[in-house]
């Protein structure tokens, strides 16, 4: 069980501020992650409310900057007054380490089973769900789909292709389905941007 006392905290003064961050990280992403890592978690000898605090900081660093957001989201982990007063130093290192990791461009693995647990969990939405999130982070204004589309096709080949830079390290139901959906809808080019095409449409209506 979550302490009560935490999840208040953090439902009222972490969560809320995911939406000042760009539509595909605002709204329900972060609440994804909690729920994800949650259930990941149930399988592992873990502490629970570490697993919690880690996944709602871990895209925090975003309010700051893109490029070095997991270090600027560990850092806030870690310098949180009330989360300083509920856990000790070792676990805030954990969790900051945990966040620091969760980044899918790292090349090396995430330091602890807690970094595992929430990298998976933020890599473990649907095929439309990633598709959707890639769209409205390439499109600040919906610009039309054929000049998005280049861009939304790239990034998804080369973070979920075969052979893209997505590394997956506990291999949950999850991310075995969303991969094995993405690569097998890319073998056909003409189906994917289809397919694409119409997850455009309904965004933009």
């Amino acid at each position: 069980m979550i302490n009560e006392e935490l999840r208040t905290y953090i439902e009222l003064n972490i969560v809320p501020k995911y939406q000042l961050l760009d539509k595909a990280h605002s709204g329900n992403h972060v609440q994804d992650v909690i729920d994800k890592s949650l259930e990941i978690a149930k399988d592992y000898d873990v502490d629970l409310n570490m697993v919690y605090t880690i996944a709602a900081f871990h895209d925090l660093g975003l309010i700051v900057e893109r490029e070095r957001h997991h270090i600027i989201g560990g850092e806030m982990l870690f310098n949180d007054l009330y989360i300083n007063s509920i856990f000790s130093m070792d676990e805030l290192i954990i969790m900051k380490e945990a966040v620091e990791d969760h980044r899918a461009s790292l090349k090396n693995p995430p330091r602890s089973i807690y970094g595992k647990i929430v990298a998976e969990a933020d890599r473990s939405d649907t095929m439309d769900t990633i598709i959707e999130r890639t769209i409205l982070f390439r499109s600040k204004n919906f610009e039309s789909f054929e000049s998005i589309y280049p861009h939304v096709y790239a990034h998804i080949v080369e973070k979920y292709g075969e052979g893209g830079y997505l590394q997956v390290y506990l291999e949950t139901k999850y991310s075995k389905k969303m991969l094995s959906d993405i690569r097998e809808l890319l073998k056909n080019p003409e189906a994917f941007k289809e397919y694409v095409r119409n997850i455009y449409e309904r965004l933009s209506k």
